[in-house]
Formats: structure tokens, sequence, C-alpha cells
């Protein structure tokens, strides 16, 4: 989630409270993704609740939030929708993330991740976490899964 659906910063009111920033872009490519019949899942060691208002707001139900230990949560998502990693494509910047981006068939990391992240990643975006890098990895997936025309002529008409 930070550093991937935001910018990576952290932002505190005067009352302490978090507030993060998401880029409309990378919303609609989650659509998009759903509409296609992909499912999007966000396993975060953080929990916010600005990240559960704007995923509420996305539709994502395959949550996974507060787990410092990635790998077993997103292993659950699969299980859970019949998968197993050869199905599943992963985006992660830092360290946290390494395992899956180890197992996913496809594994992403926006601009600016960590150099052991992008040493792993199939694909580096060239737009930033929060600010369109999500979107990219939603545009490639819905190319390889040959619905990306449908969906632009649909947005045309």
């Amino acid at each position: 989630m930070d550093g991937v659906l935001t910018d990576g910063g952290l932002y505190f009111t005067e009352a302490g409270e978090t507030m993060k920033r998401f880029h409309t872009l990378d919303g609609h490519g989650i659509k998009l993704l759903q509409r296609a019949g992909i499912t999007a899942a966000v396993v975060s060691g953080r929990d916010s609740p600005a990240l559960r208002v704007r995923l509420a707001a996305l539709g994502v139900t395959q949550i996974r939030l507060g787990t410092e230990d990635k790998r077993p949560a997103a292993e659950d998502i699969l299980a859970e929708l019949g998968l197993d990693w050869s199905a599943a494509a992963a985006m992660g910047d830092d360290w946290p993330d390494l395992p899956l981006l180890r197992r996913a068939a496809f594994a992403c990391a926006p601009a600016g991740a960590h150099t052991e992240v992008l040493a792993l990643a199939h694909h580096v975006t060239t737009r930033a976490p929060g600010s369109g890098a999500v979107r990219e990895l939603c545009d490639l997936l819905l190319v390889a899964s040959n619905h990306y025309a449908a969906e632009l002529e649909a947005a045309a008409r």
C-alpha cells in the first residue's frame, strides 16, 4: 500500500491522524481489472482508516492489513480464490514485499523502489508510486488477459 498505492509518505494531522493521498488513475485501473474478472487484492503491513475507506470505495474485498508477514496473507487470498502463485501478479517497493515478488508469476515494482525489489521485478513502472504506477500494472494485466481493447472501446462510446 504505502509506496505503491500512495507515494510512501506518511502525513499526520495535528491530532495524530494519518492522511494518505491516492491517485484516481490507480483507482480506475483497479475498477477496470474487476470488470475484466481479475481480482485485485491488497496485502499491507500497515492499516489505516484512510486505506479502508479507499478500498471500500473501489470495491476491493480481498484485503489483509496490518500484517508484517505478507506471504501467508497472500497465500490465504490465493487459496480463497482457488488459485496458486502461477496466477498471481504482485507489486511492491521494499523488503517486506520480497516474498510475494519472488513467488508471483509477474513481479512489478514502482519507479523508485528499493534496489533489491528492482532486481526481482519483471517490470518497473515509468509512473511513480501514488501517481499511476498501479494503473500501469493494471493496464499490463488487461493487455495480457486480452481485455484492454474491449475496455478501451467501451470507454470511447
